[in-house]
């Protein structure tokens, strides 16, 4: 319990905020999307525990720190406020008071960018499946006939972002004259975000010795920045469907701000526990539901996709994977008799 002692406390301090501001049914609403944020972003705690166990401890630190004030005040308070501001052409105050003021017109300024916010967040987190299964370092496979298949793919020069390309243009093709190019703009920056984290050049050391762009991102400060983004496109579908729920602002906020934390004592949780050694296949379901995250979100650039069955997905995905990773370990004891 001990890794989950500060998010109960913020869960505490939360509910005790709602209660004092609308009552009972506040508490129950902040409740309900704290679940529903932890259900959409368990893959993703997964995800960051792959990178954070190979993260040296200052960004470690960081991540646990900074990192938690980014995901909490930055990516579901003030970038929903900056997207709105962007998609309004008003200035950030004037949306800040809007929120709050009037959260109906708030809300229906978010969902309006919803095309551009799917079409970043969807590019971006199939390039991290796309990454993830065309990776020929890997030294397990989950479902070994496909992955193989995969592969082959894989060996073909830049097929992730050719893959996320296409998956973009063939969307986009799918909308409205007006929206095309601010959808394309916008799964572009995606793509470009993912290339400049994961592609840094070989550098060199004092001693001489190269560091691969793939150990510097996992050392340093593109991990981190690579965490913070990839936190970015799992909460922007958890931002909008909380409207979905409730207009007010505060609420959604302190609902979101639980759920975050959770996500990050889930991640400090797999590492210290060494849940991705025990559960060898928890990282390939996680990297599976991203897989499947990203073609909703890409899919909701044209026709509505319920959160349920986003979450649904995902959270099937991820107990396939235990239970492969338990039927494993057992095989593995029998062997050994």
């Amino acid at each position: 319990m001990q890794d989950f002692k500060y998010s109960f406390i913020v869960t505490g301090i939360g509910l005790l905020i709602a209660l004092f501001w609308g009552g009972w049914p506040a508490v129950a609403i902040v409740a309900i999307l704290a679940v529903l944020e932890v259900s959409l972003s368990f893959d993703n705690a997964v995800v960051n525990a792959g990178v954070l166990k190979n993260m040296d401890d200052i960004w470690k630190h960081r991540f646990l720190t900074w990192g938690m004030l980014i995901a909490v005040l930055g990516m579901r308070l003030i970038f929903p406020v900056v997207i709105v501001a962007l998609a309004a052409d008003l200035g950030m105050f004037k949306v800040a008071y809007m929120a709050v003021a009037d959260p109906e017109l708030y809300s229906s300024f978010l969902t309006s960018a919803h095309i551009q916010i799917s079409a970043f967040g969807g590019t971006f987190l199939l390039l991290v499946f796309l990454y993830f299964i065309f990776d020929h370092e890997k030294e397990v496979m989950w479902l070994e006939k496909l992955e193989k298949k995969l592969l082959k793919i894989g060996k073909l020069d830049s097929a992730e972002v050719i893959i996320a390309l296409a998956a973009l243009l063939i969307m986009q093709s799918f909308l409205p004259q007006e929206e095309k190019l601010s959808a394309l703009l916008a799964g572009l920056g995606g793509i470009v975000l993912y290339v400049l984290i994961t592609s840094i050049e070989l550098l060199e050391e004092d001693t001489g010795k190269k560091v691969t762009g793939k150990m510097l991102k996992r050392s340093g400060v593109m991990a981190f920045v690579y965490l913070e983004v990839l936190d970015a496109s799992f909460s922007f579908d958890g931002v909008i469907g909380a409207f979905a729920i409730t207009k007010d602002v505060v609420i959604i906020m302190i609902g979101l701000a639980i759920g975050a934390m959770f996500v990050r004592s889930l991640t400090i949780f797999l590492v210290n526990k060494g849940t991705l050694d025990d559960y060898i296949f928890l990282e390939h379901g996680a990297h599976y539901a991203i897989g499947a995250l990203a073609t909703i979100m890409l899919l909701s650039m044209v026709i509505h996709v319920s959160e349920i069955i986003t979450g649904l997905v995902g959270v099937t995905f991820i107990g396939l994977s235990i239970y492969s990773s338990i039927q494993y370990r057992k095989k593995e004891a029998e062997l050994e008799e």
